[in-house]
């Protein structure tokens, strides 16, 4: 047998061999509904896994907005590569006047979750930043999701 083979055949019978990861079905993007009125600068809103999306690409620049995008992956595994959640900015600028040009989260992959959400909430004044930003999901090196908004 070609040691190629020998190779893959060690691997697939030690379970070294990954399933990949894969979006299944619409991915849906926008903001969330939400039936906060006046929010105030820290308040967060808890919500519910089935939240309404309104689909949009354009959002709101005001306090207790929340927009992001929600998908159903497929092959996930515990002790998988987690997903990478990489917002791109125009430029958040923290209280201690540190300029923020990209936020990264890394998440876990939950198996008997039915879906994912990459979302950001403007829970403070500082944080609501007019222009675009660019929200992209990984798993590893392999891009599953992206999608821009324009702030305004």
């Amino acid at each position: 047998m070609p040691r190629f083979l020998i190779l893959v055949s060690l691997l697939l019978s030690s379970g070294l061999a990954l399933a990949e990861v894969r979006v299944v079905g619409p991915v849906e993007a926008g903001v969330f509904e939400s039936q906060l009125k006046d929010p105030q600068p820290g308040e967060r809103v808890l919500s519910r896994s089935d939240q309404r999306i309104i689909p949009t690409q354009d959002v709101p620049a005001k306090l207790g907005t929340k927009f992001g995008l929600r998908f159903s992956l497929e092959g996930k595994r515990a002790d998988d590569t987690p997903l990478t959640l990489l917002y791109l900015t125009p430029g958040v600028v923290s209280p201690d006047g540190e300029r923020h040009d990209r936020f990264e989260v890394t998440q876990a992959l939950v198996p008997g979750a039915p879906q994912d959400v990459m979302a950001f909430e403007f829970t403070e004044h500082h944080e609501v930043v007019p222009g675009e930003w660019h929200f992209l999901v990984f798993q590893g090196d392999r891009k599953l999701a992206e999608q821009r908004f324009q702030v305004r």
